[in-house]
């Protein structure tokens, strides 16, 4: 398919293709691997299993185990070894196999990696990607359910980016690697069979740029990652009545792009904000307070949140169900701010 993509000089014509979210991933990759030495990725099953979830499929033939390396069950041990080959000049990826396994791991990240530039006095830098997926993916259980995001977030030092479609997973990915800073890459293993249109060319997305996905006059809904999918529903649902909902992606959740969300709060006067996480101190909770900081004369409602329970993530499917925000929220929180 030809089309004219914005984010190209001059409008120049590209020409789109559907793809999967993980050929997205892997595209990116190895185009930086193909165009830097210095790249490897390394992490359980990367490599001869071609990714638990094939986001590293052919990556082993096309750059051989010296740059595609299968590692042990050990996140502390490969994370460290990451950390210590991008202060030596290397720029690794490491993935997890889901960043509820990252916790094991979390001392390199945090201690480590976000931390060495200021501690070295700038004498070292720390470029690495820690990638995989986060949030809860059906009914894996507590220990494989959670969204850390904000946890990441609220260390000085670290980037975080989540995106939701595989447009922006492989523009950011390519950002990210390039970046000279730590950056936590955060996927879902339920967007990796997700099809979206990818430019044949190579492209980036910088990081700290939010995206309005639809625009609206009536109420903003700021999200991230694969829970957008329920504003998106819930913008349709809402439509039908005659409720116009602006729909913010955030992409990057640190650095974080205020300045979008504050034109489009001072345009719509209302603010609902989804997110997949536990509600006590999360992303929404940081949004709110910069709004109430910067726009608080504009706001003609409070701001609602949306976040899962407060509990961990229960197994039993009908609780599941329960714990999730959906798009049914989303309806109801979008008519409490309009007072409806």
């Amino acid at each position: 398919m030809l089309a004219f993509c914005d984010n190209q000089k001059n409008h120049i014509p590209v020409y789109m293709r559907t793809i999967q979210f993980r050929e997205a991933i892997a595209e990116a990759m190895s185009e930086e691997m193909r165009n830097d030495g210095s790249i490897y990725l390394m992490g359980e099953e990367v490599a001869e299993y071609n990714g638990a979830y094939k986001a590293s499929k052919g990556m082993l033939d096309e750059f051989g185990p010296e740059r595609v390396l299968d590692t042990p069950i050990s996140e502390l041990g490969f994370a460290g070894i990451g950390v210590g080959s991008a202060m030596g000049g290397n720029r690794p990826i490491i993935e997890f196999m889901t960043f509820n396994f990252a916790l094991v791991g979390i001392d390199q990240i945090i201690n480590n990696a976000a931390k060495i530039r200021q501690m070295s006095g700038g004498q070292f830098n720390c470029p690495i990607v820690f990638r995989g997926p986060t949030a809860s993916a059906g009914q894996l259980g507590a220990t494989h359910s959670q969204a850390f995001e904000s946890w990441f977030a609220n260390c000085p030092g670290l980037k975080v980016v989540v995106p939701s479609n595989p447009y922006d997973a492989k523009g950011l990915l390519k950002a990210s690697i390039k970046d000279d800073d730590p950056v936590i890459f955060m996927e879902s293993e339920q967007m990796y069979g997700d099809k979206g249109e990818v430019p044949e060319e190579e492209y980036t997305i910088p990081l700290g740029v939010a995206d309005i996905k639809r625009e609206g006059k009536d109420v903003t809904i700021v999200s991230f990652g694969k829970i957008i999918k329920e504003a998106y529903k819930a913008a349709d649902e809402l439509d039908k009545e005659g409720i116009s909902c602006e729909i913010i992606d955030l992409r990057t959740v640190r650095p974080m792009d205020h300045a979008t969300i504050i034109k489009s709060v001072k345009k719509t006067n209302r603010l609902v904000i989804l997110e997949e996480a536990w509600p006590f101190g999360n992303v929404a909770t940081e949004i709110t307070y910069q709004v109430q900081a910067q726009a608080f004369d504009y706001l003609d409602a409070p701001i609602v949140k949306i976040n899962t329970a407060d509990t961990p993530a229960p197994y039993s499917p009908v609780l599941l169900e329960e714990w999730l925000p959906n798009y049914k929220d989303v309806v109801k929180a979008v008519k409490k701010v309009l007072y409806k």
